[in-house]
């Protein structure tokens, strides 16, 4: 049983954090870059919002049950790597600057809660309902009494 969850939870990481770097390389857009306001076009926006929001729902109906916890981690690691990647390995393009870690992380948190997002979503369309368990199986109400005088 533990094996087969930390299994379905490596596989949904891994594939969390292929969806936001295949996300990256095909929008062509790297987050960790500011060149000015033409940064923040509309690949931009969906590399920031959109890509994560996928990813944590696919995160989430991988792993199951518990998936919107596990969908935080991908874009920080995929974020981490990328930035890191920029300042350490390869050259800024030019015409570019890294951003300053304030920033980075500001960015950073909100593709992590678009992540989050999206998990969310993807436990609703696994179970169907939102919670532990459905209202019918927790909770016994008691069928409505009707009154037997009348009103005047």
């Amino acid at each position: 049983m533990i094996k087969s969850k930390l299994v379905r939870g490596g596989v949904a990481f891994i594939a969390g954090c292929a969806v936001i770097y295949a996300g990256d390389h095909l929008l062509g857009v790297q987050i960790e870059l500011f060149r000015g306001l033409s940064t923040f076009s509309f690949l931009w926006f969906i590399d920031m919002f959109i890509v994560p929001f996928i990813s944590g729902a696919i995160v989430s109906m991988i792993y199951g049950i518990g998936g919107k916890w596990l969908c935080y981690f991908p874009p920080l690691l995929v974020r981490f790597y990328s930035y890191m990647a920029l300042a350490k390995l390869d050259a800024i393009p030019e015409g570019a600057s890294l951003l300053p870690l304030g920033w980075w992380g500001f960015f950073v948190i909100l593709v992590v809660e678009s992540a989050v997002f999206g998990g969310v979503i993807g436990e609703v369309m696994l179970k169907k309902t939102y919670g532990r368990m459905p209202r019918h199986l927790v909770y016994k109400d008691k069928p409505k009494q009707v009154s037997s005088h009348k009103e005047t």
